[in-house]
């Protein structure tokens, strides 16, 4: 069984093969093939190879599954007795990949 440790989105994300992965969203569509190049670490069940910060010659590749974004928070920002209130809402976008073989 190969596992990996990326980093991606200011998030490091424990993967294996064949499995789906929700990641930040980054550049491409559905459909794309994309390789993360930060790779941290790599367990191929006999070595693990731990980067210094990260494993040279290493990359993890990806395939786009679905685009989309996130359930909605509200922001609030509210201050007593000045009659300030704002209400904000955001959805944050975010891809699912699944992982290839590497």
């Amino acid at each position: 069984m190969n596992i990996a440790i990326i980093k991606t989105g200011g998030k490091q994300y424990l993967v294996e093969e064949g499995s789906m992965l929700t990641i930040e969203k980054t550049g491409g569509k559905k459909g794309d093939s994309i390789s993360f190049d930060s790779v941290l670490m790599t367990d191929d069940g006999n070595a693990v190879t731990i980067g210094a910060p990260s494993v040279s010659g290493a990359k993890i590749p990806a395939t786009i599954v679905e685009e989309g974004r996130g359930k909605k928070i509200t922001v609030v920002k509210y201050k007593a007795k000045s009659r300030y209130y704002k209400k904000r809402g955001h959805r944050q976008p975010f891809m699912r990949v699944k992982i290839g073989n590497f």
